[in-house]
């Protein structure tokens, strides 16, 4: 299985995931992000700055494979539908 880093950018700083996980395909990391960016705005919640946030999802050769960003998320939450890829 494909290891996946789940890198969050905010205001031009890159706080990078030193783990990563391992997931099957893009998708199942897209569903990941998604998952984790939604618990990440609930937990902190009322942060602005967050909403200028994303999660740069990058494979082991360090090549981003998809963007999330927070506000993205928020919209997706507030319709209570999936947002599709």
């Amino acid at each position: 299985m494909p290891r996946y880093y789940f890198n969050t950018r905010i205001d031009g700083e890159l706080i990078q995931d030193p783990d990563g996980e391992d997931l099957r395909d893009p998708d199942e990391a897209w569903e990941v992000a998604r998952t984790t960016v939604r618990q990440i705005l609930k937990a902190e919640g009322g942060q602005l700055g967050l909403l200028r946030a994303a999660l740069e999802v990058t494979d082991e050769s360090g090549e981003v494979v998809l963007e999330f960003p927070f506000d993205e998320a928020l919209l997706d939450m507030h319709r209570g539908t999936s947002t599709t890829h």
